[in-house]
């Protein structure tokens, strides 16, 4: 199996609702974040390629335009904005446009990630 992955990063500030009040995640913060796809394919074509990593660029497009310096609640359109919920939503994104898609990545903190793997 052949696997490539690219890193993409945004700011953006978020709160996580359902949470006790005294949770620090219940009150709104911000995180530095590091999206990581990953794409697998059994074969490589002609050239030698999962896929190029030129035809990625629209989800750091994505990226720049729906999450980068904004509100994830917002973004999202609910209070769930936990990483694993971000993962799996451009999962699904990278999905639709990317049949090869088998993992994102999502890091809030160096220290800290969330991944989405069917």
């Amino acid at each position: 199996m052949y696997r490539i992955s690219k890193r993409f990063d945004f700011s953006a500030s978020h709160f996580i609702g359902g949470l006790p009040e005294t949770h620090p995640c219940a009150k709104l913060h911000g995180h530095n974040y590091v999206v990581e796809v990953e794409l697998s394919g059994e074969t490589l074509s002609d050239i030698g390629f999962v896929r190029d990593y030129h035809e990625l660029k629209p989800l750091k497009d994505f990226i720049d335009t729906t999450l980068d310096h904004k509100h994830l609640n917002e973004a999202l359109g609910h209070d769930s904005t936990t990483s694993e919920v971000l993962a799996k939503w451009l999962f699904d994104w990278c999905k639709e446009r990317w049949p090869e898609t088998s993992c994102v990545r999502i890091s809030e903190t160096p220290r800290t990630w969330a991944e989405y793997r069917p």
